[in-house]
């Protein structure tokens, strides 16, 4: 059987105005070791603003999305706008503040938000091939926004719970380590940072979402 490729959108570096480092660098692991290959992407956008991780306070800067990312892809990985479905057995989307900030405002807006344009591509793309689709943490949400009737977790978050049904999805409750698998839709996903997790319930998780998804494919 050929190796199977999974393309992994990530939105910066950082929990709070890039992707959750654990979460991204886990979902790698987490390929890897189920032994699957991997490309990293990222839109080529000026991050919504920069934060300082000691005190949260915003920064007088700007930086790049896609430069910012590639701090933990180390150097490998490509502008989102030159993905294609056709090239990918799976998708995955590691949580982080940025993914509600970078790839889409739901940081904002809440269910009101707007997409990033080749994020929204890619994720139709993939969902219109049949291929599955992941997502770790807050970034559930841009599923639910961009798919309507999809179950999505987001743990135990009640109002983001209420959002993603405002969006059109259903959320379905879970705790460390868990996912939710929404096998007409081939959809994965798993709380991560959404509850007060530890590092190796992160890697539980994503783990656990990889193999969920290669199941699907």
């Amino acid at each position: 059987m050929p190796t199977k490729t999974f393309a992994v959108i990530l939105c910066g570096c950082g929990h709070r105005d890039g992707s959750e480092i654990h979460e991204a660098t886990l979902t790698l692991w987490a390929v890897h070791k189920n032994g699957a290959e991997y490309q990293c992407f990222a839109p080529n956008v000026t991050q919504h603003h920069v934060l300082n991780h000691l005190t949260g306070e915003e920064m007088p800067e700007q930086r790049n999305v896609l430069i910012e990312a590639a701090r933990i892809a180390r150097g490998r990985i490509k502008d989102l706008a030159q993905f294609n479905a056709a090239d990918f057995d799976g998708l995955v989307i590691p949580g982080g503040v940025g993914a509600a900030k970078n790839l889409c405002t739901y940081a904002f807006d809440g269910p009101d938000c707007v997409v990033n344009p080749d994020t929204a591509r890619a994720v139709k793309a993939m969902h219109a091939a049949g291929k599955p689709i992941g997502a770790l943490c807050i970034a559930p949400v841009i599923l639910a926004k961009v798919l309507g009737g999809v179950t999505v977790t987001a743990g135990q978050d009640a109002e983001t719970a209420a959002n993603i049904a405002k969006m059109g999805g259903v959320h379905a409750p879970t705790l460390h380590g868990e996912i939710t698998v929404d096998r007409a839709n081939k959809i994965v996903s798993t709380p991560c940072y959404m509850l007060d997790s530890r590092v190796d319930q992160i890697g539980e998780g994503a783990d656990k979402l990889i193999q969920a998804m290669l199941a699907l494919i």
